[in-house]
């Protein structure tokens, strides 16, 4: 982690609150960022993401004209590019140790799945991918990503849930953002949208899974998922190319595992062309990618807006920070749920192409609830119920 002027940290556990406190943590160590100095303000026209990278540079030159020796801007930005991100420039800013294996070793064993309510029903979800499926066939698109909901009664401990997700899969992005509303979004997402350090810019591009409970070496010789897979990478490289002087893009993806899955990843770097090019420039080119919306992006939104019968909120937007030098780390919105006091609402997707099975579609969203669920205590198998 580089942002700068983060003085060390006794521990997450020991400083974070659900309600004031920004977590961003990864294998480098854990970004803890508290209170807000100055909100981002939001756009004042329907420019979608196109003016929120001058936003935010806007808003860390008034944070430093006002006196704050070292701003970064942190937040999570929504799925839908016309919705209202929620990022700030936080009062402080501190960096603890990368989250060990303790919490890993010390986790309880899986209690019972409380009374869950699933949305869509499985079967509303079959039907969906079908539907899909049928619109993929007659060559209308080549991929959309479907997602469902899973809510459930909580009143546990956020930062045994925060702490549990960041030891469960240390490679990845553990993350908490406060939210309006007394809200809190937290989970582990295994991929990384875009970091930029100086003029090094590195985005991990993931498609194509599987549940860790299979053999992983058919996933690398899947053409539905090595088709999948090869749709991200290539609309990954097209968006970065114009902001890059050069651009390295492996022509074999690699295996990648979470605590619950398998995926097909691709790691591109590139070479800035212009140093003043933020990493929020680079976030906005590439979101939504393909990984989270579909092949055409236009309509793939269309598809998924008459077929998701719910709001996905920041489910699959993106969070991270930015300082103000232009260099940050944004992960995609991935494994995340919403906290409310009194329920937790969990989110999960699979990307459909014409090669999909509904029920295998559905499997995979259950596996990737898992990754919540096995962070709250819970067992899983009733996920699809």
């Amino acid at each position: 982690m580089s942002s700068p002027g983060l003085a060390p940290a006794g521990g997450m556990l020991s400083a974070y609150r659900p309600d004031s406190t920004f977590v961003f943590s990864t294998s480098r160590g854990t970004l803890l960022a508290e209170g807000v100095y100055f909100a981002v303000p939001h756009s004042v026209r329907p420019a979608g993401l196109a003016d929120l990278p001058a936003r935010v540079s806007g808003s860390l030159r008034v944070a430093l004209a006002a006196g704050h020796e070292r701003p970064i801007v942190v937040g999570a930005v929504p799925f839908a590019p016309d919705a209202a991100a929620c990022l700030a420039v936080p009062v402080s800013v501190r960096q603890a140790p990368a989250p060990s294996g303790a919490a890993r070793q010390a986790a309880p064993p899986p209690g019972q799945l409380p009374q869950a309510e699933p949305f869509p029903t499985p079967d509303g979800y079959r039907r969906a991918v079908a539907d899909a499926v049928a619109g993929l066939r007659a060559g209308r698109l080549e991929k959309v990503v479907l997602a469902r909901t899973l809510r459930l009664p909580f009143h546990g401990d956020l930062a045994a849930v925060l702490s549990a997700l960041a030891a469960h899969d240390p490679s990845g992005y553990a993350y908490s953002v406060p939210l309006p509303g007394g809200r809190t979004l937290l989970g582990a997402s295994p991929e990384l949208l875009v970091s930029r350090t100086g003029t090094r810019v590195v985005a991990t591009p993931m498609a194509g899974s599987l549940p860790r409970s299979c053999d992983p070496a058919p996933l690398l010789g899947s053409r539905k998922d090595r088709h999948e897979h090869a749709l991200v990478v290539a609309a990954v490289a097209e968006a970065l190319r114009p902001h890059c002087r050069s651009l390295t893009v492996p022509a074999e993806p690699s295996l990648t595992a979470t605590a619950t899955m398998w995926h097909l990843a691709t790691t591109v770097t590139g070479e800035l062309a212009d140093p003043g090019t933020t990493s929020l420039t680079l976030a906005a080119a590439l979101h939504p990618t393909p990984a989270v919306g579909g092949v055409p992006t236009a309509d793939a939104l269309r598809v998924i807006g008459e077929l998701e019968p719910f709001d996905r909120g920041f489910y699959a937007g993106m969070v991270g920070w930015e300082d103000a030098s232009g260099d940050g780390e944004w992960a995609v919105t991935l494994r995340c749920a919403v906290a409310d006091g009194a329920t937790i609402t969990l989110f999960a997707g699979a990307g459909i192409v014409s090669g999909s099975d509904p029920e295998a579609e559905l499997a995979e969203t259950s596996a990737k609830f898992a990754t919540a669920l096995r962070a709250m205590g819970l067992a899983q198998e009733h996920a699809d119920a």
